[in-house]
């Protein structure tokens, strides 16, 4: 074979492997990218790109696109997870929660005593004649504190019931007590205890 029919042969050759790898470059799916901006599927879409950029395409803008997918998505629910914990929000949120809860434990623990002749003991006592009681204070739950439950004392014929508030320590500002008229804790047993 006469050597121009060699280089003619091998050019074809590069052509054609030019002409495969534009046709892949075009049918790579860059388009599937704009799903990367959907958090979760996006970052599902971002590794399967990552993938095919890696192994099929060899391609490294594919590659980075569902990299990208991924970690955006990662961003975002990080973002969502650190601004439910620690944005106002998400405190006013909890703290309303607490409140409410607050209010229909002193209904739950009249009535207790209504039926008994004394207050309880504890809060845990309540929950043995209704399971689903709820006495986990929900800001300290979300906190992931030690002490979750809200502060409950009996008194002879009286008892204190309140949450420890924001900051998790009792006695203090910001603690939160049951929203009761005062014509009300006049007939009750419940009582303010006295502030740091």
């Amino acid at each position: 074979m006469p050597h121009d029919a060699i280089v003619q042969k091998s050019n074809c050759k590069k052509t054609r492997n030019m002409k495969d790898e534009t046709k892949n470059k075009k049918n790579s799916p860059y388009l599937l990218g704009l799903l990367c901006i959907l958090p979760l599927i996006g970052g599902f879409v971002g590794l399967g790109l990552l993938l095919l950029g890696i192994f099929k395409y060899k391609d490294k803008w594919l590659a980075i696109i569902g990299a990208s997918g991924i970690i955006f998505t990662i961003l975002v629910y990080f973002s969502l997870f650190y601004y439910m914990k620690n944005g106002d929000l998400s405190k006013k949120g909890f703290a309303d929660l607490s409140q409410q809860q607050l209010n229909e434990l002193v209904k739950t623990i009249e009535y207790y005593k209504l039926n008994n002749g004394v207050y309880p003991d504890s809060l845990q006592q309540l929950q043995k004649t209704n399971k689903y009681l709820i006495i986990v204070d929900a800001i300290q739950a979300v906190q992931k504190r030690s002490n979750v439950n809200y502060n409950y004392q009996k008194l002879e014929n009286k008892y204190i019931l309140f949450s420890s508030g924001q900051d998790g320590i009792p006695y203090t500002k910001d603690d939160l007590f049951p929203q009761v008229s005062i014509k009300e804790l006049n007939k009750i047993g419940l009582i303010k205890p006295q502030l740091k």
